[in-house]
Formats: C-alpha cells, structure tokens, sequence
C-alpha cells in the first residue's frame, strides 16, 4: 500500500468509519457504517482520493478501458470523489472530464439530469462513494446510458463487500474499489 493510501486509510478510520449496530438506507442491517462525505469534503482527504484514485484509473482502468474520457456518478456522495480524481488528472495528455447526475432531472431551465461536462456516446466510469446493495450506483448507470453514455468501468471509495460490487458486476461493468472492507481491517 502506498504511503498516499496509507495516510488516506487513516483519515477514513479517523472521520468515516464506524463499527457498531447501524441500520443503512436500504434498510439492511450491519455492523458497519461509512460516511465517506466526511473524508471526501475534508482537504487533505480529498487531495488523497484525488491521488489514490487517479492512479487507480491509469493502473488499472485506461488500460482495459483506454477510451475513457469522463468521470462522474450520482449526487452527492460522487460529486467531491469525481471532482478530486479531474483535478489529479490534469497532467494527462487528456484529462477527465467530470460530470454529476442529478437524482432527479431538473424542472426548470434545460431539465437535464446529468450536469457538468458530459455528452452523449462518451465512455464514462461512474463513481460512488460508499457501494452496500449497488442501487445508487446502477440508478447512475440508468441514467447515463438513458444519456446516451457508456459506462465502461465503477470506481467506489468502500466497498462494503455486502453484494454491490456483484449486483454491477453482473451488468457486466468491472468495479474498481480503492477500498474494501477486508483491506479496511486489514483481512487481506
């Protein structure tokens, strides 16, 4: 682990992570709760994400999927994860373009759903902070492709290895976690 994913780790355990009795937006029961927000809008926690994603993205993304040109997922736990891995890829010949879906599409001016620097036919990776189920980020794989884009790959902070990653899988769309709640505590 580099020193850049070590220090980020911390900063998670620090803000982010807790263990105890929790009830999740879904409904679940677990001993385990992430609020990945808490890490992702603190500077140096962002700075991290920035870092450790992008590397995440040339290692092991770009050269399965070297067509990709945009980064983006569903508001807000997406937004600061997405925004931090545009600014590190600055320096690529091409850099990131970052965009955020909408829960809903807008009712007023160009009622779009999708904001920020996305169009149609672009192949995106979809963003998530924290994945349980799945169901927020297959809600922003419908609406991207509902957009015309073509999800190519999901980048999540956690994976709480409670079948998210295998329910997007299964859409045939690889998950590439920085984290897992095995690397967490340290069980792999």
């Amino acid at each position: 682990m580099t020193d850049a994913k070590k220090e980020l780790l911390n900063i998670l355990l620090a803000k982010s992570i807790k263990t105890g009795h929790f009830i999740l937006a879904s409904g679940k029961e677990s001993d385990l709760y992430c609020d990945c927000r808490v890490t992702a809008l603190d500077a140096r926690g962002a700075n991290l994400i920035g870092q450790v994603g992008w590397d995440l993205v040339q290692e092991e993304i770009l050269p399965k999927f070297p067509g990709v040109t945009s980064i983006g997922g569903m508001t807000m736990g997406a937004d600061p994860i997405s925004l931090a891995i545009g600014m590190y890829s600055v320096e690529a010949d091409e850099p990131l373009k970052v965009f955020t879906v909408r829960k809903e599409a807008k009712d007023h001016g160009r009622g779009k759903r999708i904001e920020g620097n996305f169009e149609a036919g672009q192949e995106v990776i979809v963003v998530d902070d924290v994945i349980t189920t799945g169901g927020s980020t297959l809600k922003a794989i419908d609406a991207i492709e509902a957009e015309g884009g073509k999800v190519v790959a999901a980048l999540v902070l956690v994976d709480r290895q409670e079948g998210g990653r295998e329910a997007i899988e299964s859409r045939g769309i690889p998950v590439f976690p920085m984290f897992t709640r095995a690397t967490i505590f340290g069980d792999k």
